[in-house]
C-alpha cells in the first residue's frame, strides 16, 4: 500500500447505498472486472466513463449504507479508485473495504471542500487530506488496520501472519 495517494476527485453525494454502487443483479459475479464495469450502472450509467486509475472518490456522509455486500468495495477497487474519502461510512462498508485492501478515510468537511475534477492528496497513514491549499484531518486508523492495508487486505495479512496468529 502507498501511504499517500494523489489523484483527481470523482464526487458523489451522501447516503450512497451499496445497491447503487453495484446492483443486486450483479452479486452472482465474483470477477472484479465485471463488477467494475457495472459500477453505478442503474443510477449513473456514465460513471465508469469518468473513472481513471488512481482517481479518489469523495462523498458525503453514510457512504456504503445498505446491504453488507463486499462486491461494492471490490468493484470500486477494481475500477481503479485508489482511496475513498467520505464524511462518514457505514461500518460494514468500512470493514469490507479494509478487508479487501481498499483504503477509506473518514474526514469531516471533505465533501464541502472538494469538487469533481479537483486534485487531491490523501495521506492514509496520517489520515490527512490536502485539497485547495487546505489541510483536513480525518479519523486515524489503529495500527492493526494500517497493517492489514499494508498487506493489501485481510487474506494476505492472515497468510503472512498465520504462524504468529496460531502461536497465540
Amino acid at each position: 500500500m502507498l501511504d499517500k495517494y494523489s489523484g483527481k476527485v470523482i464526487k458523489l453525494g451522501k447516503d450512497i447505498d451499496t445497491n447503487d454502487i453495484i446492483p443486486t443483479r450483479f452479486l452472482m459475479y465474483t470477477d472484479p472486472e465485471i463488477l467494475a464495469k457495472n459500477l453505478f450502472c442503474e443510477v449513473d450509467p456514465d460513471f465508469v466513463k469518468r473513472v481513471s486509475p488512481g482517481n479518489i472518490l469523495v462523498a458525503g456522509s453514510n457512504f456504503g449504507c445498505g446491504s453488507s455486500r463486499e462486491h461494492a468495495a471490490v468493484a470500486l477497487k477494481a475500477a481503479g479508485i485508489s482511496v475513498v474519502v467520505a464524511e462518514s461510512f457505514a461500518r460494514i462498508f468500512f470493514r469490507n473495504s479494509i478487508a479487501i485492501g481498499l483504503p477509506v478515510v473518514e474526514c469531516t468537511g471533505v465533501s464541502d471542500l472538494c469538487e469533481e475534477g479537483d486534485e487531491l492528496e490523501v495521506d492514509v497513514y496520517q489520515s490527512i487530506v490536502y485539497a485547495k491549499g487546505q489541510v483536513l484531518e480525518g479519523l486515524k486508523y489503529p495500527e492493526f488496520i494500517l497493517d492489514i492495508l499494508e498487506y493489501q487486505g485481510l487474506t494476505n495479512w492472515i497468510a503472512e501472519k498465520r504462524d504468529q496468529i496460531l502461536k497465540r
